[in-house]
């Protein structure tokens, strides 16, 4: 969704603009390592608000051979204020795995979704979800979800099958609202449309774990191999 200014709210908006290095998108990802499941993730903070930053992380193994798909573990970091948060693995809305995920208590509702149009996204089985036994969880200010996904990285789309490169870098698009989901426990539950929708650039390489599987045992979920088989759409 865009947003149309008149001239005098944009005098308005200057005049109480916040300062821009607290709130400015970083553009690449970073290293970051989560003391709570000990995976290293590529991280980058994209701006929900004026005021606010979704974090995004990725983990995924080392040393994935070119071309075949793998499963990455996503973490997200949301602010209370946002009623859902979406991330599309290939840079727009349609024709993509979608992952979109609103607070529900201490375990957040993570869906995945697949849109053919500007229009609602509906429930894709291409891609599953495995939650974290830990990562999962809200505070007073933000909410969070840690799960591994199968079948984010590989798809078939307008440009036939595609893979998302683990060694590079990659647009991804991101959208979230501040609506409500009205039924938080469902994940076919339909999403309010979103206020803000941009991109962001991650890159891949940061977020490369040589003991990728032996880290999802330990977090209590199973897999993370590659070559992993993925429904097409």
């Amino acid at each position: 969704m865009h947003f149309t200014y008149n001239l005098a709210a944009l005098a308005g908006l200057a005049q109480g603009w916040p300062n821009f290095e607290k709130h400015s998108l970083v553009p690449r990802a970073i290293s970051y390592i989560d003391s709570e499941t000990g995976f290293t993730f590529s991280e980058t903070r994209a701006a929900a608000t004026l005021s606010s930053n979704i974090v995004y992380r990725i983990a995924q193994p080392a040393n994935v051979p070119s071309g075949q798909p793998y499963d990455v573990v996503l973490q997200v970091v949301a602010p209370n204020s946002l009623g859902w948060v979406g991330l599309a693995w290939g840079g727009s809305m349609i024709r993509n795995p979608l992952t979109v995920a609103y607070p529900n208590g201490q375990k957040p509702t993570v869906s995945s979704r697949w849109a053919t149009g500007h229009s609602t996204p509906q429930q894709y089985t291409g891609a599953a979800y495995t939650p974290l036994t830990k990562g999962n969880k809200s505070n007073g200010t933000h909410w969070q979800f840690t799960v591994k996904c199968t079948g984010c990285t590989t798809y078939t789309g307008s440009a036939g099958e595609t893979t998302v490169d683990p060694t590079g870098s990659k647009r991804l698009a991101f959208a979230c609202a501040s609506g409500k989901v009205s039924n938080p426990s469902s994940t076919s539950a339909s999403i309010p449309v979103h206020d803000v929708y941009n991109y962001i650039t991650q890159d891949f390489s940061a977020g490369a774990n040589a003991n990728f599987a032996a880290l999802l045992s330990k977090n209590g979920v199973s897999g993370g191999a590659t070559g992993n088989a993925t429904e097409k759409v």
